[in-house]
Parts: structure tokens; sequence; C-alpha cells
């Protein structure tokens, strides 16, 4: 249902972006703009209502997690509207507002129950608890990061679309390994708006969904993660979802650390990330993303084998 009603929105909200100027323009002055077209930014409205109007269709009930959910990604939705009206305008939106609404998103699905509350001692079999706080750290830290590592990898067609779709594979398979059905059906219903999204964003891309669908993505990846992968997890098991996001996780840390090393703010958009260099090196753009796309697969696969093992 979530991939039919993307598929369905997206060719008009395209056309509606032609008409009222909502664009992202090509920019000489700017090094990772390689698009050549204006493209409609407005794929994340799609997302959005293909992704929510499935998920309170088949909910069994409505939670403070349901409506903690809802109302952070339309927190997301609209700081990321406001960042790619800036962009439509040839200007950079200031990245403090962008990182407070983030994290108060993240702030509003843990106080609803959504967070990383510990693991199991593979020694004593017992299951520890984390402090309070120290759960409210990481379960902040964890949800901020995966938004941050996917909307940074949105750089190229059909890039983080493909990338969120094989993590969402990933999370959905470990959730039904589970029996956690709850997280399994965000999965799905993640990766039918995110396959539907990449009909139209695959290389050469008709529409992009900017920063406001890019950040919806890896919002959602954060929260089934840690209702699912992370709830109740062995010591092996804790990596299971940071390999599923593996190649934005590792790339991002890598220019990260890369920009801290140059004194460049963290935030400051460049063409330091992988796909940027792969290009440059004289790879395709179809070659870049199968190279990308096959890694996540392995990081994926062996998520998966690490979620056989019960340690």
């Amino acid at each position: 249902m979530s991939f039919f009603i993307v598929l369905l929105l997206i060719p008009p909200l395209r056309k509606l972006a032609f008409r009222i100027d909502f664009v992202d323009k090509p920019r000489k002055d700017v090094e990772r703009k390689i698009h050549k077209e204006p493209i409609p930014l407005t794929a994340s409205y799609a997302i959005f209502v293909g992704f929510m109007a499935t998920y309170l269709m088949f909910v069994d009930e409505i939670t403070m997690k349901t409506v903690a959910i809802i109302i952070s990604s339309i927190l997301l939705l609209i700081i990321g509207t406001i960042d790619d009206w800036y962009k439509t305008h040839g200007k950079d939106f200031p990245s403090l507002p962008k990182m407070l609404v983030q994290v108060s998103a993240a702030a509003i699905v843990f106080f609803a129950g959504v967070s990383f509350e510990g693991f199991y001692n593979p020694l004593s079999g017992e299951f520890v608890n984390l402090p309070y706080a120290l759960q409210f750290v990481l379960t902040i830290l964890w949800i901020f990061g995966v938004t941050t590592v996917i909307n940074f990898s949105d750089g190229m067609d059909g890039l983080a679309g493909g990338l969120s779709t094989i993590s969402a594979v990933t999370l959905f398979i470990v959730a039904l390994t589970k029996g956690q059905s709850d997280s399994a059906m965000l999965a799905i219903i993640l990766i039918g708006a995110a396959i539907a999204y990449l009909r139209y964003n695959k290389p050469p891309a008709k529409i992009f969904m900017g920063d406001a669908g890019a950040t919806f993505l890896g919002f959602m990846l954060g929260v089934i993660a840690l209702d699912g992968a992370f709830k109740q997890a062995t010591v092996l098991s804790i990596f299971i979802p940071i390999l599923a996001l593996g190649v934005p996780i590792f790339d991002n840390i890598f220019v990260v650390i890369k920009r801290m090393m140059q004194g460049k703010p963290i935030y400051q958009a460049d063409a330091t990330q992988v796909h940027y260099r792969l290009l440059h090196s004289g790879l395709k753009p179809g070659q870049v993303l199968s190279f990308l796309f096959l890694i996540s697969v392995c990081f994926s696969l062996f998520s998966i084998i690490l979620l056989m093992i019960p340690v």
C-alpha cells in the first residue's frame, strides 16, 4: 500500500514543484551539485503521506509511541522543508535549528518508550538495565546519528533511497526473526515507500526527496532499530543495526573525522563522501551505486549472521 501511494503521489507533486518553483537548481559554485537540470524537491511529501497513511491503517491501536512517531516526523518534515526552501533560493539553512529539531524529535520518541534499555550479559544471562540518563543519551545519539548519516548520504541519484531500502530490509528480517511484529510492520512500510521513490529517483533522477525526506527516512530507520534489533539485545546483536546501516555510518564517521582534522565545521557540506570520491576516481554513477549497494548488502548479510549467534 505504501508503495502504490508514493508511486501515485509523486507525479502530481513533481508537476506542482515546477509550478511553484520548488526545485533544486544546479549551482556551478557548489561541487556536490552534480545534476544539470532543475529537479523537484517534493518527493518527501509523497513518502511521508504514503508511510503514515499505511501505518495508521494497519496499526493495532493508537499508542503514545504512534503519536510520538507522527509528531516527530511532522517536525522533521517542517524543518526539512524550510531547509529545502533555502536550497531553491541558492542559500544554505543554518545547521543549529536543524540539529535542535532532530534532537527534539528523538527526545519525543524516547519519552514515548522507544529507547535503548540495555543488553543481556553473556556470562550471567541476566539483562543489564542501563541507567535512565544513559538510556536517554544513547537513544538521542543513535536516532540523531542515523538521521544525519542518511541525510549526508543523499548526494547522488538513487543512493540514499537505495541504502535506506537495504537497511530496512535487514531490519525487517531481524524483526521477523525476533517475532517483533510492530517493528517488522514499520520496516516493510518504509521499504514500500522507499522502493516507489527509487522508481523516480534512479539515475537520471526525476525528483529529489530533499532534506525533508532524507531526515524522515533516517529517523524512521533509527526508530525501527531501537524498537526491534536493539530491544533485549545480546552483546553481538548490538552490532546488527550498526552493520545494517554500515555504509552511511562508516562513511560519515570518516567524513566527520576528516573535517575535524581540517578544522572545518562538521555540518559544512562538501564533496568528501565516498560517492563523490568514487565519481572523481572515474567511475560512472551506475557503477558507484552498484559498488556501494554491494558493500551495503555484504554488511547486512553479516549482521544477519550475527543474529544467529546466541551470544
